[in-house]
């Protein structure tokens, strides 16, 4: 294998394989705030905070962790100037006492954060200042979670977007050079020391919060209802299905358990993980197996979203799940040809699910994904395929996905924004 793609890759899992406390738009919004306390340099006596529509919609329906149960992005953001930790980025919120969020509550009676929506910005943009007495700091979030493109105190720029093209994105890994026969022999010829703490991380972090969310009611309980209700645990499928509908039943409901995301998610690194656990326990697989099925998995998911963007109106669980299909379907001995025929039956089938927010019925979603991308690995181990023409499948897997991506990209645009509409008329 070319030896740049391959550094490419391992860079690829290493820089989007992270970990995270909580939903990653509200915990956002707490670095954000934490970080603009930071550079204040002391407790602020206000807040103001602008968000982009999509931020909105995925902070509204969730609890922020830690927070003793509160949602909303005033909740995420003063908790974060409270009690969060700038330096632990997207784990910000982890070490937040009791102490902090009376606190929080407190300023939240008193109207302490303002909240604004921006429009005709980028998907993913946070601006927020806070202040005390004359002075005041601003920080600007976009692109993705962490990424804080401006400083700004009492005047004067501390970081901007620049810097941070000249110093972070010119040296990010280039993603334009994933595809899938490349991912596949990557999979294959994987020195899994070189990945193997990363993955290791996620295996363990994703599959403590499904375990949690097994053994203990969060929202609607969809992981515990479909483990009680369909077979319990003797279905490979179904303990796919109920692990990372679990993963995300606590997830979206408070529970301040870290998982490892892909492409800026953590419902999409539990459903880009767990099921291909669970295969693995039915196929004994060996561990170094998983650790190869585990890279094929979220490098699927994230050359899809690569086309796509951190956040839109289509539903990130279908490139999770189309990555985790992929990925048993190569624990099975399924081969190229097999292996893209997965990906083209799961997104030929469900490539139109819409993200209408962060909520708990984001477990819900997740499992029909994962039950698409299991009926898709074994009709392409019975050699059946969707056709070119039919639908947004193209002559070749490439150019499905691609075609896909842009409808997510361009095409639902107007979903996205009429989904926001309708959400903020309650």
């Amino acid at each position: 294998m070319n030896p740049h793609i391959y550094n490419t890759y391992v860079a690829i899992l290493k820089q989007e394989l992270v970990v995270a406390v909580g939903c990653t738009e509200p915990i956002a919004l707490a670095y954000a705030g934490a970080k603009a306390r930071q550079v204040l340099g002391v407790m602020p006596t206000g807040c103001t905070v602008l968000c982009s529509g999509n931020i909105v919609k995925n902070v509204k329906g969730v609890t922020v962790p830690n927070s003793g149960g509160m949602k909303g992005i005033d909740v995420a953001v003063t908790l974060g100037i409270v009690g969060g930790d700038a330096d632990q980025e997207l784990a910000v919120l982890e070490n937040v006492t009791d102490e902090d969020i009376n606190t929080t509550r407190a300023l939240l009676s008193r109207q302490f954060c303002q909240c604004q929506l921006i429009h005709n910005v980028e998907k993913l943009k946070i601006v927020l200042r806070v202040s005390a007495g004359d002075s005041y700091a601003e920080i600007e979030v976009k692109d993705y979670h962490s990424n804080i493109s401006r400083i700004e105190k009492n005047g004067v720029i501390l970081y901007s977007q620049e810097q941070a093209e000249a110093n972070l994105i010119s040296g990010a890994p280039n993603k334009s050079l994933l595809n899938v026969r490349d991912i596949l022999d990557f999979a294959r010829q994987l020195d899994i020391a070189d990945v193997k703490e990363v993955l290791q991380r996620q295996i363990d972090y994703n599959t403590a919060i499904s375990r949690e969310g097994l053994e203990r009611p969060y929202g609607a309980e969809v992981g515990r209802v479909l483990q009680r209700d369909f077979g319990g645990t003797d279905s490979p499928k179904l303990r796919a299905k109920a692990a990372a509908a679990a993963g995300s039943d606590a997830r979206m409901s408070g529970c301040p358990l870290p998982v490892v995301i892909n492409s800026g998610s953590g419902n999409q690194g539990i459903t880009a993980t767990l099921p291909v656990v669970e295969y693995a326990k039915t196929l004994n697989a060996e561990q170094d197996q998983l650790y190869r099925a585990l890279a094929l998995s979220n490098l699927i998911s994230i050359h899809q979203k690569k086309y796509i963007g951190s956040l839109s109106a289509y539903c990130g669980a279908v490139s999770a799940a189309c990555g985790s299909g992929a990925a048993i379907c190569y624990m099975m001995g399924g081969d190229y040809d097999e292996i893209c025929d997965t990906i083209t039956n799961t997104l030929a089938n469900i490539g139109g699910m819409v993200c209408d927010g962060a909520k708990p019925s984001c477990a819900a979603k997740i499992a029909s994904a994962v039950e698409a991308a299991v009926m898709a690995v074994h009709l392409s181990r019975n050699k059946k395929v969707f056709q070119p023409g039919e639908g947004l499948v193209k002559s070749n897997v490439e150019d499905t996905i691609a075609s896909i991506g842009r409808m997510g990209r361009e095409g639902m645009k107007a979903t996205d924004i009429e989904i926001l509409s309708i959400m903020l008329e309650d």
